[in-house]
């Protein structure tokens, strides 16, 4: 019994005085922003290259559109991302958490007539070691827009 109370003391004790991990806030990593510039500048190139298939694969979905419908709205689309310098300005990112940051960047487009400038926010999401952004976002910078079902009304 006596080893018993010892033993339990040295633990009690132990335990008071080791050193505890405590929950910190998430500190911006510039290795996490270098990675999702990277992964942002990827998901340009597949576009620009009509890759779609591949860029497909590198988006969020909300489950409303197929692939093959996802392919033909881009190839379909005005715009596309310029090349070199042209393609991604005034980048800056911000760290939401290691699997998610929020790109603020300059885009240049190319379209039919000339070059197009839009600068706006972009939600990443690093999924399966792979950076993603939402389809919805790519749809709405190519200016392709979603063709409405007209009903006849008949009486």
């Amino acid at each position: 019994m006596r080893k018993l109370v010892v033993w339990l003391t040295m633990a009690l004790v132990a335990g008071l005085f080791s050193p505890v991990q405590a929950k910190t806030a998430y500190q911006p990593d510039e290795g996490v922003q270098a990675e999702a510039r990277q992964g942002f500048e990827q998901i340009l190139d597949l576009w620009r290259d009509g890759k779609y298939r591949d860029l497909y694969d590198r988006t969020t979905r909300s489950g409303k559109e197929t692939r093959e419908r996802f392919i033909a709205r881009l190839a379909d689309a005005p715009l596309k991302p310029a090349c070199c310098w042209e393609k991604m300005q005034e980048v800056s990112i911000a760290v939401k958490k290691e699997n998610s940051v929020s790109v603020h960047a300059r885009i240049g487009l190319e379209g039919a007539v000339e070059k197009e400038y839009k600068t706006r926010s972009f939600k990443l999401v690093k999924e399966d070691g792979v950076w993603k952004i939402s389809q919805a976002d790519i749809q709405s910078l190519s200016g392709a827009s979603k063709k409405k079902k007209r009903y006849v009304h008949r009486k």
